[in-house]
């Protein structure tokens, strides 16, 4: 399949609007490149995503991740600053193993990935969490940093709309 083809398909799953804005942002500072840099990414071009973007930086692939930058709403969901902490140090709860291993494979594989899980973290199973991780590269060719969108939404208002598209599709 063609860059162009896997670029489309990878977007047509992107269901959150604010996914969209970003990965089309990131494909075009990519520049034809697998990824962009880090410094081809400015919080001045998307800042109506800030509160939920979150820089991870690439310290030892598949072993240490560390939050440089959290968005304010990532800061509601942990109850907590994450600036500055590694990831392996934030209460996931059950889904420790599962978010490790999703940073592992971008930071590995070097391709944007997205997904859906309910209850982000301990204590916060009524969200349905929405995310997007895109590699940066850091002054090299290897992925240096993660750049991520998490969006949360109350499970009860994710049941409702899947319901009324169902419904509109019978």
């Amino acid at each position: 399949m063609a860059k162009g083809q896997v670029n489309a398909a990878f977007k047509a799953q992107l269901i959150i609007p604010e996914h969209r804005q970003l990965y089309e942002y990131w494909l075009l500072k990519a520049a034809g490149r697998p990824m962009p840099d880090k410094r081809d990414i400015s919080p001045a071009h998307i800042p109506r995503l800030l509160p939920n973007i979150s820089l991870i930086e690439v310290e030892m692939p598949g072993e240490r991740y560390r939050v440089r930058l959290a968005g304010t709403r990532l800061r509601d969901v942990h109850d907590c600053e994450t600036t500055g902490l590694y990831l392996d140090e934030l209460d996931w709860g059950d889904k420790r193993d599962y978010w490790l291993a999703a940073y592992h494979r971008i930071a590995e594989e070097g391709k944007p990935a997205q997904g859906v899980v309910r209850g982000p973290r301990t204590q916060k199973e009524h969200l349905v969490q929405f995310w997007l991780k895109l590699p940066l590269t850091h002054g090299g060719d290897r992925v240096g940093m993660i750049l991520c969108y998490d969006a949360f939404l109350p499970g009860s208002e994710v049941i409702e709309t899947i319901e009324e598209k169902l419904a509109a599709a019978r």
